[in-house]
């Protein structure tokens, strides 16, 4: 039994060795025996899916398969890929260099104070009031006020923005007046278009960068200042002043505010405004070449003026009028209405803003009947509480030692309550600003 098992295992693994010497001839070609290890068979060569595809085609077709495919760049080693977008990452970092060093130069710090600017102070009283004086700076000069001295050479060189000492020990916050405020503090003659009724009125007018507009009544120069920053350098403004004083303050506070400008500011503000000594009344034949965007009137008799200036506005143009009264505006219609002259009265307006306080509530020995009491605040030591100034506009808080105080959980969890009201100081009645629209009637 032993033997004829033996004979059986014979027979099989003298057919598979047979069998697989014949086959090895025969793949010779794919695979070359090596020492030690079997034979690699010709189904078990890799082949990439294009191969397999060409060997299934006809032989054109697996000749332009083949041709295609030899057109195509070998792919990228994914190491390769990296070293590229590597590459490219340098490359556009080279590139965005000098676009980054304008954007660092476009950004820069403002320059700090020079001989010759404007400088602003303000001093927070105790009167619930900040108290604003303007000054040009030079060497050698003081800036003297309730606040105590302080001399000019100690604010040129210095950042606007900084917190400065006087001889009294007062602290001055010094920066670069708005023109907002240096139209409030300038110099004046007669009264001012105050800001709020200006933004108004430019508003109203539609005023773009490039436009012709006409003012009459320069005045102190405030409407002038702000038509020149609206229109821009391409744009111009034409003002005419009946009075001489007038037209002399016109003209120097725009002159200031200009060379101001220059010397703190990296651009040129426009030399815009042609300040004209005339009555306007007498003005038509200068008119008469000249179109006008728009038209302001800031004079006692407006009425007056309209007949001389409404030819050279443009059709469908503004023409805003400062009023003081209402009874000047009821003239003022009267005459257009009487006169027959191409306008619409579309609005007329009262700008008033009303100016509001929000500040934390004074809480003495940690007790106020709308304060959240936790035992955290009962168990704290005094620290600092916040003692209101009121201005104006705004609420300025200042710390001073109190004894009962406020706990850093309070505020932590703002269970400090708050108070806000109305400010006691409140902008008046300045004007009545009138709209009017030019037309074109019918033909009868």
């Amino acid at each position: 039994m032993r033997a004829l098992r033996a004979l059986r295992r014979a027979v099989p693994a003298a057919s598979r060795s047979s069998s697989s010497s014949s086959s090895s001839s025969s793949s010779s070609s794919f695979s070359s025996p090596a020492l030690g290890r079997p034979r690699r068979r010709a189904w078990e060569a890799s082949l990439s899916p294009l191969e397999r595809v060409r060997r299934l085609l006809p032989p054109e077709e697996a000749a332009a398969v083949s041709r295609c495919a030899a057109a195509q760049p070998p792919p990228q080693r994914p190491d390769e890929e990296e070293e590229e977008e590597g590459g490219m990452d340098e490359a556009a970092a080279t590139t965005a260099a000098p676009r980054g060093g304008v954007a660092e130069a476009a950004g820069a710090l403002p320059a700090p104070f020079r001989a010759g600017e404007l400088a602003l102070a303000e001093l927070r009283k105790k009167d619930h009031r900040t108290l604003k004086v303007m000054c040009r700076l030079a060497g050698g000069a003081v800036l003297a006020g309730p606040g105590g001295v302080l001399p000019h050479d100690d604010i040129i060189g210095q950042m606007p923005g900084q917190v400065l000492r006087t001889s009294a020990g007062k602290r001055l916050l010094l920066r670069r007046p708005s023109l907002e405020e240096y139209v409030l503090l300038m110099p004046r003659g007669p009264t001012i278009a105050y800001p709020k009724d200006v933004s108004a009125m430019l508003t109203m007018m539609d005023v773009h960068p490039g436009d012709t507009v006409l003012e009459t009544g320069s005045g102190s120069g405030a409407m002038s200042l702000f038509l020149s920053r609206a229109v821009g350098p391409k744009g111009r403004v034409i003002s005419y002043e009946i009075r001489d004083d007038h037209h002399n303050l016109a003209k120097k506070n725009y002159r200031h505010w200009r060379t101001a400008w220059e010397i703190g500011h990296t651009d040129e503000w426009p030399d815009n405004v042609d300040f004209v000594l005339r009555d306007i009344s007498t003005a038509a034949a200068d008119l008469k070449s000249v179109t006008l965007d728009a038209i302001v009137l800031d004079m006692l008799n407006p009425q007056s003026a309209l007949p001389v200036v409404h030819p050279s506005l443009k059709q469908g143009g503004v023409c805003a009028v400062y009023l003081a009264n209402i009874t000047q505006v009821i003239e003022l219609l009267d005459r257009i209405r009487t006169c027959k002259l191409p306008f619409l009265c579309e609005r007329i307006v009262e700008v008033t803003h009303r100016n509001w306080l929000v500040l934390p509530a004074q809480i003495k020995n940690c007790k106020s009947s709308q304060m959240v009491e936790t035992q955290q605040n009962i168990e704290e030591p005094p620290q600092k509480e916040y003692e209101e100034i009121h201005t104006e506009d705004q609420a300025v808080l200042k710390e001073s030692e109190y004894n009962g105080s406020l706990s850093d959980g309070a505020e932590m969890y703002h269970s400090v309550p708050y108070v806000a009201r109305p400010s006691y100081w409140q902008e008046g009645h300045s004007a009545f600003l009138t709209k009017l629209r030019k037309f074109r009637p019918l033909l009868s």
